[in-house]
């Protein structure tokens, strides 16, 4: 009988592992097969393959428009509650009146806030890449009022809105008398709206994890494959850029809301896995965000401001251009552009604009390009991004009809 016992044991153990030799290597044809879908999505570029990246691109458009309409109209209540204030002021901005004065305050603090509230979106959300619209916006905004604020000794020009150009008023202030609160206090409203932005820009990544952790289902997005490989790796993680992962997951995972709040006060870019460890284990909508909203909108952007203050303020620029003239042979003919690109500010500012000056500085001139190459590099971004989601639609759909064959 022990002998039989010991025989049927024998078969049974060679099946179990075969089982597992089966199961390793459908695991392994899977990953070969999700690797080479992958390696085929990142060929579909404009630079490559640009009519068909292109045909995909209007194909996910269209989808996507679809999809749109059909969550407007799944949400008609607050959609026609919208397009009712919408229409009263409509109403009352076209109606002439007393209420005109309000009307013109309210249209332009909106627009203000939702110009630097989009930016924010932009910079955070990007699909596929962000606009780096801090460097390119809100940081050279802060720089421009620092030192029109050191150079007229007084923030008394006009309220954001500000016009084309800062003005010093008439009156001047007093040397000496600007500090870091009172242009910290300037800003402060484009920056709480851009850093506002940038919070609701981290919304998609915790949504899209929440469902797909409620549904069970599979999301179209590679962040949250990673994410899950990840955990599935955990204890054999050995690259910095993991362990780092893991670090952001298990603090938010464990500290809730404090440990978000943390991680969203700080220049993070591991944050969108913040986002997606929120939506996975749940954690509820308003401490997310609201963690999410404090740290990016009110700690980090005052931390920004600082830096950026600090950076632009009158005698560090001075010593900055000093330090320039001081490099050897090139030092001289590189300090004389920024120099008189500092004195042009300083005309302009006294004079309120003035005409441009016939040769145009070449620093200005090379800013514009750059800002002009990255809104360029960003919009091919999202072309090819939304294209490549057109093509995982593709490559999903065929495997599904495989399986069902």
């Amino acid at each position: 009988m022990a002998a039989n016992g010991a025989s049927c044991e024998q078969p049974q153990k060679r099946a179990g592992a075969k089982d597992k030799q089966n199961g390793k290597s459908t695991d392994a044809s899977v990953r070969e097969r999700r690797q080479k879908d992958k390696e085929d999505r990142l060929s579909l570029v404009l630079w490559r393959r640009p009519v068909t990246t292109l045909h995909y691109f209007l194909l996910e458009t269209l989808i996507m428009l679809k999809e749109w309409t059909l969550k407007l109209w799944q949400q008609r209540g607050p959609v026609f509650f919208v397009l009712v204030l919408c229409s009263l002021f409509s109403i009352a901005y076209s109606t002439e009146g007393a209420h005109q004065h309000y009307v013109k305050y309210l249209e332009k603090r909106f627009l203000w806030c939702a110009y630097w509230v989009g930016l924010g979106i932009l910079s955070s959300v990007g699909l596929g890449t962000g606009l780096h619209t801090f460097l390119l916006y809100l940081g050279p905004h802060i720089a421009s009022v620092t030192l029109a604020a050191y150079e007229c000794g007084s923030t008394d020009f006009p309220e954001p809105p500000y016009p084309d150009q800062i003005v010093c008023p008439q009156g001047g202030g007093v040397a000496g008398s600007i500090s870091l609160f009172s242009i910290m206090s300037k800003v402060r409203l484009e920056a709480c709206m851009w850093g506002a932005g940038t919070a609701i820009g981290e919304l998609p990544p915790y949504f899209m994890a929440r469902a797909a952790r409620q549904s069970g289902a599979d999301p179209e997005d590679e962040d949250y494959e990673e994410f899950e490989e990840m955990l599935e790796q955990a204890e054999d993680a050995q690259d910095f850029v993991t362990r780092a992962k893991l670090g952001v997951q298990h603090m938010v995972q464990r500290v809730g809301f404090f440990g978000i709040l943390a991680c969203a006060s700080i220049p993070n870019p591991l944050f969108d896995l913040a986002g997606i460890t929120c939506g996975h284990f749940m954690v509820p909508f308003w401490t997310f965000f609201g963690a999410t909203l404090i740290g990016k909108a009110i700690i980090k952007m005052h931390i920004q401001k600082l830096f950026v203050i600090i950076t632009f303020s009158k005698h560090i620029v001075e010593q900055m251009v000093s330090l320039i003239g001081s490099v050897p042979k090139v030092g001289p003919s590189i300090q004389k552009p920024f120099s008189q690109y500092l004195e042009a500010q300083r005309n302009k500012l006294h004079h309120g604009g003035g005409s441009a000056p016939a040769d145009e500085n070449w620093l200005s001139w090379v800013f514009e390009k750059v800002v002009l190459v990255m809104v360029c590099y960003f919009v091919i971004s999202i072309v090819n991004s939304m294209a490549q989601s057109y093509a995982k639609r593709l490559q999903q759909q065929r495997h599904s009809e495989e399986k069902t064959k």
